[in-house]
């Protein structure tokens, strides 16, 4: 199978949505595929033995991290000379576009993807005003589609709830090969802690985004004895997060891959992860393969992954002091603890990549034998 996907992030930006694409690539190629990825030029030009089309890109001023790509009539060419059998767009967008309009022109199966909830993200960004813009130019995107697949089964419900048609799931997925608990360290915890490795350790993995809410942590970190944070990761709102926990034990850690980041999540002694918007929280079952206890907001599709009470906590994001009273539940049971790392690691061993993209095929199949893209209109 001849697959074009089209994304508005890949390499070398680091965040979830990359996460996902950089395994289901590898293992698509993998299973005899041939992938062409279009998306905002990075430099490379292939990975996993799938080709990159890069496209020029200038950055975003509300996140200039993110690379924002414009159409242009190479994509037009590249895809006549790739003769895909399908396009996968990814949270189209600006790129997106070009794989929703050459679908069409080319007459060439189309499958949507939704990861990043970005009608509420508009909120942390003083644009709230906008949503229900939003919500009207996504349900025109992706009613273009065969297909839609969501990573939960909330998001599922939220996109319906909008006008948005053909939803169905796209599995979760971790490296539990790479993500496990015998990577704890003491080194690691020391790096983390600053020195204090007998302290509490939180941490928190992510996009440091005024959207994450991270800023909630603050009153646990202070309301904890001894308590110290790690936040790994970069973004936007890295500079004001500074400034706000000035004065508190909090380690701005910056970015971290592979074993670095495996070994950091099995030495915290809780990942806490306050985010309301998340469309599945990659970063969640990342901590749990690697065994450690979750503490998260019961929002978005974070309840498909954590089961309160079993393999993390959930708590109430409206709840002042529902994080706080979680992690207490948590550090003040060293049995408990235990208990939970070991449940954690038994519920991300259940979603590992291939699965996944086996998946996926099944999808591309259903799409594929669905027909052209005017089916969908």
């Amino acid at each position: 199978m001849r697959i074009a996907l089209f994304t508005e992030t890949f390499l070398p930006k680091i965040d979830g949505i990359v996460t996902r694409l950089k395994h289901t690539v590898e293992h698509l190629q993998r299973q005899g595929n041939q992938v062409l990825v279009f998306s905002p030029d990075g430099g490379l030009r292939e990975y996993k033995g799938a080709k990159i089309h890069g496209v020029a890109a200038f950055p975003f001023p509300l996140y200039p991290e993110l690379k924002l790509a414009v159409p242009r009539p190479s994509i037009g060419k590249a895809l006549e000379k790739f003769r895909p059998d399908l396009i996968h767009v990814v949270n189209p967008a600006c790129l997106g576009v070009a794989g929703i309009y050459y679908a069409k022109t080319l007459d060439i199966p189309l499958l949507a993807s939704y990861h990043t909830h970005l009608p509420k993200y508009l909120h942390h960004y003083g644009l709230g005003m906008l949503e229900g813009v939003l919500w009207e130019l996504l349900k025109v995107g992706h009613n273009q589609a065969l297909l839609n697949l969501c990573t939960s089964t909330a998001i599922m419900e939220e996109l319906s709830s909008h006008g948005i048609e053909r939803v169905d799931l796209w599995q979760k997925g971790v490296d539990t090969e790479m993500f496990q608990p015998h990577l704890a360290s003491a080194k690691m915890r020391s790096h983390l802690t600053q020195g204090h490795p007998d302290s509490p350790l939180l941490l928190y993995v992510g996009r440091l985004g005024a959207e994450k809410e991270i800023e909630k942590i603050k009153p646990v970190l202070e309301s904890i004895p001894n308590a110290r944070l790690a936040l790994v990761g970069n973004g936007p709102h890295r500079e004001a997060l500074k400034e706000y926990f000035a004065g508190t034990p909090t380690y701005f850690v910056g970015y971290l891959q592979g074993l670095e980041l495996a070994s950091a999540y099995a030495s915290a002694d809780a990942f806490i992860f306050p985010s309301r918007t998340e469309t599945l929280g990659l970063v969640l079952l990342e901590a749990m393969a690697a065994g450690c206890p979750v503490i998260a907001a019961r929002s978005g599709g974070i309840p498909d992954i954590v089961t309160d009470g079993v393999n993390g906590f959930l708590f109430d994001p409206d709840d002042q002091n529902g994080a706080l009273k979680a992690t207490e539940r948590l550090l003040q049971d060293p049995d408990r603890k235990e208990t939970l790392r070991q449940a954690a690691r038994q519920e991300a061993e259940c979603w590992g990549w291939a699965a996944a993209t086996r998946q996926l095929m099944g999808y591309y199949q259903k799409a594929i034998a669905s027909g052209s893209i005017s089916l969908a209109a």
